[in-house]
């Protein structure tokens, strides 16, 4: 079987990932801070940039909270992510609410709700 390679920027993308859930999870100064999952991170070819996913699982008044923390709280994540890079320049950090999950338990709920109909007679 043969080896699947990864670039350079998938490798940068999942340490971003993992250092900040790391960071969030201990640093971020909010009391729900522990219930953000990070899901992804797109990092630009020129690693200028990186978009980092995440999902909250709250109200929509706790979730609009918590993207106005993580917007508060960018630089001194990117700061702290530089400590553990080599990087010629850190990327800029832009936290963008996964909306997959709410799509996922929607489309459960319809599939479940499908399966629960009476079927028609001639498919007994």
């Amino acid at each position: 079987m043969p080896k699947k390679s990864f670039s350079r920027s998938d490798r940068v993308a999942q340490q971003i990932q993992r250092d900040v859930a790391e960071l969030i999870r201990g640093e971020l100064d909010h009391p729900k801070a522990s219930l953000i999952t990070v899901t992804d991170v797109e990092v630009t070819r020129d690693y200028s940039h990186a978009k980092i996913f995440y999902t909250f699982l709250g109200d929509a008044e706790a979730q609009a909270d918590i993207a106005a923390k993580l917007e508060q709280a960018k630089g001194f994540l990117r700061s702290e992510l530089a400590r553990g890079f080599t990087l010629f320049k850190m990327p800029e950090l832009h936290f963008v609410y996964d909306h997959s999950v709410e799509r996922g338990m929607q489309l459960e709920s319809l599939i479940n709700q499908a399966a629960s109909l009476p079927k028609a007679p001639d498919e007994e």
